[in-house]
């Protein structure tokens, strides 16, 4: 494997006092994936300033501009050449080898639209630049015809590999935008899920690995792996563990008085640190609580004191 790249969906939440955001993002991670160019292009200037702020081995990764899947939806048209010459030259400034394409849910992938993908990519003069393509609500039943196309084009298949999903193409690269089992990104994956996501990536004997993390949590999940990628442990979460771990993660940001049923559904996705070596969902404590509603944190843990004694 040439490289093995951990990062996320942007730089602009990680944020460090009087540092600009991308800097300090780039002495945690090697690569990013480009977000807001799915709803903006920068300028060629702005790009050039990105490329400058970061270490020569970083990496970029660009996701192409919603009117290229969601507007013009892949019709070979006057404006899909011209949004791809603009990409293409963002992509090169930034040394980007991959432009991220999302098909939107509601595209039907038939005969026309894979004919469409064909005659889009073909007349397209992307250089070195790969396409790396996510098609959304049915990224694990791709037809046949669409498989080889995208093989006959050298397409990598993006996936989730959080979900399970696996590359229905053959590629040197992996290329998985992880977002999880949940919806609206609120997901937390476990130390668990993130070693098969590591084993993945080092048995599939692919010459780059490019994983771009999306959860709530994406920067701290993203530095969990990378840490046991260089340690061969995992990191706590918290500073404490037990129900000293629970509290500290309730505290972020749990409102009371709270149902249980509130607790469940906005807390329990969340992980704490029931040992220093094993992580838990906070779900798994917070389901044996015997009150319908609690009035603070501390009412909660004492109950939780009585039953996990």
């Amino acid at each position: 494997m040439e490289r093995y790249l951990i990062g996320a969906g942007g730089w602009a939440y990680f944020q460090t006092p009087g540092v600009h955001s991308l800097i300090s993002y780039s002495w945690v991670f090697n690569f990013v994936e480009v977000n807001s160019t799915f709803y903006e292009l920068p300028s060629l200037s702005q790009a050039g300033r990105w490329r400058r702020l970061v270490p020569e081995d970083f990496e970029f990764a660009v996701r192409a501009h919603r009117s290229v899947t969601q507007t013009h939806r892949l019709q070979p048209s006057g404006e899909i050449p011209r949004i791809l010459g603009g990409l293409k030259d963002i992509c090169e400034i930034l040394r980007a080898e991959i432009l991220h394409f999302q098909m939107p849910p509601t595209l039907k992938i038939d005969q026309a639209a894979i004919g469409n993908l064909r005659r889009v990519i073909a007349s397209s003069d992307l250089g070195e630049i790969r396409v790396a393509m996510e098609f959304r609500g049915s990224n694990t039943d791709l037809p046949v015809e669409l498989i080889r196309t995208m093989e006959e084009y050298d397409i990598i298949h993006c996936v989730d590999l959080l979900k399970g999903e696996v590359p229905a193409v053959r590629s040197d690269v992996l290329y998985s935008r992880l977002f999880g089992k949940a919806r609206y990104n609120i997901y937390q994956p476990t130390d668990e899920e993130l070693g098969e996501i590591d084993n993945t990536a080092v048995g599939g004997k692919f010459r780059k690995v490019m994983l771009s993390f999306h959860g709530l949590r994406m920067y701290k999940d993203a530095a969990r792996l990378k840490t046991y990628r260089q340690t061969g442990e995992f990191p706590k979460i918290t500073r404490f563990t037990g129900l000293e771990s629970l509290e500290e993660v309730l505290m972020e940001d749990a409102r009371f008085p709270a149902t249980k049923q509130d607790l469940l559904d906005h807390q329990g996705w969340k992980l704490f640190d029931l040992t220093e070596e094993k992580r838990i969902r906070a779900g798994a404590v917070l389901q044996k609580l015997p009150k319908e509603e609690y009035s603070s944190i501390s009412d909660l843990i004492k109950d939780l004191c009585q039953i996990m004694e």
